[in-house]
């Protein structure tokens, strides 16, 4: 049995970087290889058995929630954590989610709406975080966009900064955490997830591994593009979010 049954995917932001295509469009409603973006994170949580998924919206939000519905036509149970006066960013969306009873109060996965990867869930399945575990983050080599990094790897613990010669990575935008790691946040005050990051990583609470999927962000016209060229000309492979 998976020691993770639930998994929460970002989906607030306003896309302003695909403008004018999220003007009326949500982003992650954005078609990639033929279906929205958001739709290949849900049937792939799906096809591992992850089928509580809570989902966090604000910009177009009946839109989104409009065409994905309860979820059952992917057979998973979507549940809608709605910020709609003002987006509580990454970190104060999740804690939200869990004030409310959206999303259970133990391990989730967390994966963000706006990126593409080939990364297969399955690898998580059995994923279970140590008693002071806050996080574990997927890394990927360094995108043109994101040239600096953003975390480095230290014999398995993350760290803001590299040790010596050692390499930073980019976040995945996938990781596991532990609703632990939003201890201390005020309810409805937005609030960003690297500054939380970074303290526990201060602890040696958090962990990473690199990834070699293909992954991108999608997050301006040009990548767009690109993912779609991807899928065009190299396929989706064992992808299963097909």
């Amino acid at each position: 049995m998976s020691a993770l049954t639930q998994a929460m995917i970002l989906a607030a932001g306003k896309g302003t970087r695909l403008r004018p295509l999220t003007l009326e469009t949500p982003k992650p409603l954005v078609e990639v290889g033929g279906q929205p973006l958001i739709v290949w994170h849900i049937k792939a949580l799906q096809a591992v058995g992850i089928t509580d998924i809570t989902i966090n919206a604000s910009w177009l939000a009946n839109k989104l929630m409009d065409t994905l519905g309860d979820g059952s036509q992917y057979g998973v149970t979507l549940h809608w954590s709605l910020e709609n006066d003002e987006p509580l960013e990454t970190a104060g969306g999740i804690f939200q989610a869990l004030q409310t009873g959206k999303l259970q109060d133990a391990p989730f996965i967390l994966v963000n709406s706006d990126v593409w990867t080939t990364f297969d869930f399955a690898q998580l399945q059995d994923y279970t975080l140590g008693a002071d575990q806050r996080a574990h983050l997927f890394l990927i080599d360094n995108p043109e966009h994101n040239n600096g990094g953003d975390f480095a790897v230290n014999n398995g613990l993350a760290s803001e900064h590299a040790v010596g010669d050692a390499d930073k990575y980019t976040f995945a935008g996938l990781s596991v955490m532990s609703p632990r790691l939003l201890d201390g946040l005020v309810p409805g005050q937005p609030a960003a997830l690297a500054p939380l990051l970074k303290q526990a990583m201060m602890r040696f609470q958090v962990t990473a591994e690199v990834i070699k999927d293909h992954w991108i962000d999608v997050g301006t016209e040009e990548r767009l593009t690109q993912v779609n060229h991807f899928i065009e000309t190299k396929g989706v492979g064992d992808h299963r979010g097909v």
